[in-house]
This record gives structure tokens, sequence and C-alpha cells, in this order.
């Protein structure tokens, strides 16, 4: 999980409401300019000082952080003497090749390194994750806002540590600690038998572009139904007369559920550039991955008939085509148009039903 600092210095007469805010929403950190601002706050939060432009206090009595910029202030060493209770971070602006150094250094050797980036490029965030690569401290970067902030969680793939942002309004903090756990869920996979195949005739189906890689034993999750859903595999594996396409799922008819963000579930219909879908992979590990485009064409259409171990009946409608594939155990490539009843492939059995594609707990009947 990412750490989620907020800086309280400029929040002015919303500041109370602000911290009422951050600690309901279990912010990692406040930010503050005045020990007298953090000596309320209880200690489930990290209380950190960053006095840019002010003398430091004789004592710095419920501070944990104390971050300081080392061409104004002591070095780190008199600072730990001075205030042995409290960890001493390091303060850099970056605006050129020098303090892009200095930057990788803290980065490197401090136990906290608060970096505020003057142009908007993130190759300079980069550079330094790479260089603190085997470093034990924290980065945390500021972000203007919580789209900056965002971008700033996944940088180079790992991200900063952490992200210090100062709220405009209430409602800033939750935003910010939203964006600091997008995580995904590991999923319980089960094995579905397959029941019946029956060739159903013309529509629409849609493969989903997403701007991903797909692992050989990774795709995305679909069904007829919101209670049962078939893993699709990407086209990651060799096909006959066409090059292999390791961004593609064909997924399914439109009206076909996937697994987007927060649980939620989208048709594949509504699905296009900018979207979010849930990777999965056989082992039921997940990441969230952008769709890039989705292409919607009238294909012949294939049903699959399966059932749980728990009975729950689940269907899949692909297009009928030997090259459309979903996954079994062990990450086995099975052809849609070859599977047989008895065939085993793996799948997944949300246990809410859906309303606009939000998990609720209600009476709903799907055929």
């Amino acid at each position: 999980m990412k750490l989620c600092w907020l800086d309280v210095r400029t929040t002015g007469p919303s500041r109370a409401a602000i911290l009422e805010e951050a600690l309901h929403q279990r912010v990692d950190g406040v930010v503050a300019d005045d020990p007298a601002v953090l000596a309320d706050l209880p200690p489930t939060v990290t209380k950190v000082l960053l006095p840019r432009g002010k003398p430091l206090p004789e004592t710095l009595e419920g501070v944990d952080v104390l971050v300081v910029d080392p061409d104004r202030d002591a070095n780190a060493a008199e600072l730990a003497a001075r205030y042995p209770s409290v960890e001493i971070g390091r303060f850099v602006e970056i605006i050129d090749a020098d303090t892009l150094e200095l930057a990788c250094q803290a980065a490197r050797t401090e136990r906290w390194s608060v970096l505020l980036f003057r142009d908007p490029t993130k190759i300079p965030l980069e550079i330094v994750i790479a260089a603190a690569a085997r470093a034990t401290g924290s980065i945390v970067t500021i972000a203007a806002d919580v789209e900056e902030a965002e971008i700033i969680y996944g940088v180079l793939e790992l991200g900063s540590d952490g992200v210090l942002m100062a709220p405009a309004k209430v409602g800033d903090a939750t935003a910010l600690k939203a964006a600091a756990i997008a995580t995904t869920p590991e999923l319980d996979l089960v094995e579905l038998r397959v029941t019946k195949t029956t060739h159903i005739g013309m529509g629409e189906r849609a493969c989903v572009d997403t701007c991903t890689y797909f692992r050989e034993d990774e795709g995305i999750l679909v069904g007829s139904h919101s209670k049962g859903m078939i893993l699709c595999v990407s086209e990651t594996h060799p096909l006959p007369y066409m090059p292999t396409r390791p961004f593609r799922v064909n997924a399914g008819a439109i009206h076909s559920y996937t697994l987007s963000q927060d649980e939620r579930t989208n048709y594949l219909s509504e699905l296009k550039a900018g979207s979010k879908v849930l990777a999965v992979d056989v082992k039921g590990q997940t990441r969230l991955v952008t769709v890039g485009r989705v292409k919607i064409e009238t294909r012949p259409l294939i049903s699959i008939d399966a059932v749980a171990p728990n009975g729950t009946e689940v269907n899949l409608i692909l297009q009928d085509d030997w090259h459309v594939r979903v996954l079994g155990p062990g990450a086995a490539v099975l052809n849609s148009t070859e599977l047989r009843p008895d065939d085993v492939v793996l799948g997944y059995l949300p246990s809410a039903d859906r309303h606009v594609g939000y998990p609720i707990n209600e009476f709903c009947l799907e055929k």
C-alpha cells in the first residue's frame, strides 16, 4: 500500500474539517510547519514537521518526522543529536541536473526523502526511483492534485512510496486515500464442468484491446450472468493464419459482463478507450488494465453452459471460431469450438447481484 501524506500548511479556515476527514480516512501522515498543529493528532497518524523558511523549534514533542532542507538547516547528524526521538528526512526541490543528483543521493541514504519536481515530466522521478531501487528509505513525492498523485503512484511501475498533497477542499483527502490504496483483490477461481455447447447463429461480439501485454496464463472474466464468469484467454498463444495479439481478448457477445474496478461489472458493449478491466490469471491474481479499443463485429456465436461444484450454472457466449479460447486448470488453453461435456474450464462466481454494475444485496434472477 502506498503512503498518503496530507499537507495542511496552507489549508486556512477549512483545516479543522480537512483534518477530521483525513483522520476518518486513515491517511498515513499529516504535514504541518508548526508543532502545535500536530500536537492533538492521534498516534495512528505520522506527524510530520516541514518547517521550510521557519526556524527550527527547541523541542519537537509529539513530532514523528522532521523534514529539512540541508542547504538551510543543520545537517542530519546534528539534527539527530538534537532531536533523538524524531526521524530525520530530507527535502529536495528538483530544478536541474545538480538537484536531481541530490534527490538521488537522498533517496539512497535517507529514511525519508520528500521531493518536489518543478518540471511536469516524470522522467526525473523515474531516475530517482531507479537510483534508490536497493534503498530502504521511503520516497514521498509532492503532487499538485489527485490526478497527478495517481500518476506518481505508478511511475516506472513501482511508483513513489508515497505522495504528499495539499488538499484544496474537503473531499480531496478521501480521493487521495483512494488513489493510494488502488489495489486489486485476489479471486478464488473455481473449476467449472462444461454441460453443453450450442451453435446459436449470428450476433455481435466484442474484442477487448488493452494497452497492456497479457501473460500466457492471463485473460479477463466474462459471462452472461453476474454470478458466473469464465476466464477467456488473451491472444498470446500462436494461431494459424494470423499473428498473435497479446494485448487482445476475444471476449464474448456484447451483452456479457466482465469485471472492472472496485468489484464493479461492465457490459462488454459499454467499454471504450480509457475504461478499466480486471486482468486475471489462473491463480486468481489480478491487476487493472486500461482499454485502448473495443472492436464490435457481427460473427457466428457459440453458447457454452457449465456448472460449478456448488451447482451454480454459468453461461458464456463467444464467437463461434476455433481460435477463440478459454483457460482450464493448469493454464490449459482450450479452443471454444472443441469444448465438450465434462471438459473443465476455470471461472469465478461473484457473490453479489448487480445494479448498474455495482454489487447489491437484492433478489435478482438471471436466465
